[in-house]
């Protein structure tokens, strides 16, 4: 896909962050939008800044969550647009807590909407994309679908998923032959409010050694080295160039280098840098 001038995207989570600017760059772009969330009043602003660029853009609230909600989003999609050639699977949350001690409801709340949201999303618009003759899924995994932190375990499992999942759908949509395509993206530190806005199980302090409050500062803190605009060019120019992996910001390039270095050796180095800032 050389251009994305009059297609149709599908975005999730598009009410902020990566998926406003996504909507945002697209529009620019001269591509007709179909944005969802559940953060109604987030939506209709990112709506309003993309109508600016002259294309088509409808809403939906839609819980990810939901397969008969995002089933029901894709076929409207379709209806009001005529066809769709591209879903960016973007909606995700996070949780820290402890894998010991993780309560149920919050470990399927996140799977829930990071990798049953990408799943859902990815089924209901195939036959969308496979009919456009010219389809590409987009599917947000992480940095820490590349390597694992403690305290981040159950983040860690959904993206995860969603890298092995994406990885395995690109192969097989090559295996039949369809016009579609698949990507899996990986972010590092996206100044986003997605640390602000996770859960914090009180467990994870045992892990840490901070209590909630202040581990959420410092992941906020860390979410700095890549603006959302930037990420979203990033993400497109990788689409543009259908690369099966698309690697965002300085800190997911380089992290992603030390894990093929290193290999499981990486583990070690992560368990001491964790049991040090504890100790701080």
């Amino acid at each position: 896909m050389k251009s994305f001038k009059n297609k149709v995207a599908a975005i999730t989570g598009a009410a902020s962050g990566m998926g406003r600017t996504l909507a945002v760059e697209l529009a620019r772009r001269g591509c007709h939008l179909s944005l969802s969330d559940v953060n109604e009043a987030g939506l209709n602003e990112t709506a309003q800044m993309a109508r600016q660029h002259g294309v088509k853009v409808t809403t939906a609230r839609v819980d990810t969550s939901s397969r008969e909600v995002v089933y029901a989003w894709a076929d409207q999609t379709a209806r009001d647009h005529g066809k769709v050639n591209l879903i960016f699977n973007n909606a995700g949350v996070a949780l820290a807590a402890a894998l010991d001690s993780v309560k149920p409801e919050d470990f399927q709340w996140i799977m829930n909407i990071n990798f049953w949201g990408v799943v859902w999303g990815t089924q209901a618009f195939l036959p969308h994309l496979k009919a456009s003759g010219d389809g590409h899924v987009i599917n947000t995994s992480s940095l820490f679908g590349l390597l694992s932190v403690p305290g981040n375990g159950t983040y860690n499992a959904s993206k995860f998923a969603v890298r092995g999942y994406t990885e395995a759908l690109r192969m097989e949509l090559e295996v039949m032959g369809w016009p579609v395509s698949a990507t899996s993206i990986h972010p590092g530190g996206i100044r986003t409010n997605i640390a602000r806005a996770a859960r914090m199980d009180p467990g994870a302090k045992a892990i840490t050694g901070m209590e909630p409050e202040e581990a959420t500062k410092k992941f906020d803190k860390l979410l700095n080295t890549t603006t959302a605009e930037s990420a979203a060019r990033q993400i497109l120019k990788g689409v543009e160039r259908n690369a099966r992996r698309v690697l965002v910001g300085p800190d997911a390039w380089f992290l992603d280098k030390v894990v093929r270095l290193l290999g499981s050796w990486y583990q070690p180095l992560i368990t001491r840098s964790t049991r040090a800032m504890g100790r701080r």
